[in-house]
């Protein structure tokens, strides 16, 4: 599966996309190395169950329609994922290039994106469940918890949320469905389109798909 930040609808088999999209903005400065491994590994395996079932809930809530559920997914993951750490790990050495205004301007419709993406997945939930398989402590202090997702109609699927300590919590800084990082894939993409268009170029092609996604329902 290829994240496509170009405006793609795909997913990970479709369900599970609406499941794995804890998608936010992340508060504060990371805390870096200094954490008991052990510790950093429960608070983050406990940072991703309580947000996994959280999410679950909405899904399975049938007094909800497919928009309501939508919102409130999004309400949930925009607490949980670092969306500016996101997007400096995206664009990699093209951050400096870009002003302060570009990178806001980017960060603002990259998490727009996202959710617009993975929004219309959530009508096709049917009751796949969740499992926190293992955690791992990563270098500068980040733990990746690795989950499945099982269900009737989809073969397990394997997605690793990777997390860092922030002075108010644990946030996602990237996914990692069936071995392919969120994060490797879209930064080969936006490099690309940078060095034909330039910044300016690829915040105004992903605000014209976000513009065409929203228009469409």
């Amino acid at each position: 599966m290829r994240w496509r930040p170009m405006g793609c609808a795909e997913s990970v088999g479709g369900k599970l996309a609406a499941l794995a999209l804890l998608a936010l903005l992340g508060p504060g400065p990371a805390l870096g190395q200094d954490l008991d491994p052990e510790v950093a590994q429960a608070e983050a395996k406990t940072t991703v169950r309580m947000t996994l079932d959280e999410v679950v809930r909405v899904l399975q809530d049938e007094s909800l329609s497919p928009e309501q559920k939508r919102k409130r997914t999004e309400e949930i993951a925009y607490k949980r994922f670092d969306f500016e750490t996101i997007s400096r790990l995206v664009l990699a050495r093209n951050w400096r290039r870009l002003s302060a205004e570009q990178r806001l301007d980017f960060v603002i419709e990259f998490k727009r994106h996202l959710s617009l993406s993975y929004g219309d997945t959530l009508q096709q939930y049917q009751d796949e469940t969740f499992t926190i398989d293992r955690t791992r402590f990563e270098k500068r202090g980040d733990v990746t918890v690795r989950t499945s997702i099982v269900g009737a109609s989809v073969d397990p699927i394997l997605i690793d949320y990777r997390l860092r300590k922030r002075e108010d919590g644990w946030y996602v800084i990237d996914l990692i469905t069936e071995g392919v990082s969120l994060i490797s894939n879209f930064r080969s993409q936006t490099k690309e389109i940078i060095s034909q268009i330039g910044p300016d170029g690829l915040i105004e092609r992903l605000r014209e798909k976000n513009e065409k996604r929203a228009s469409q329902g």
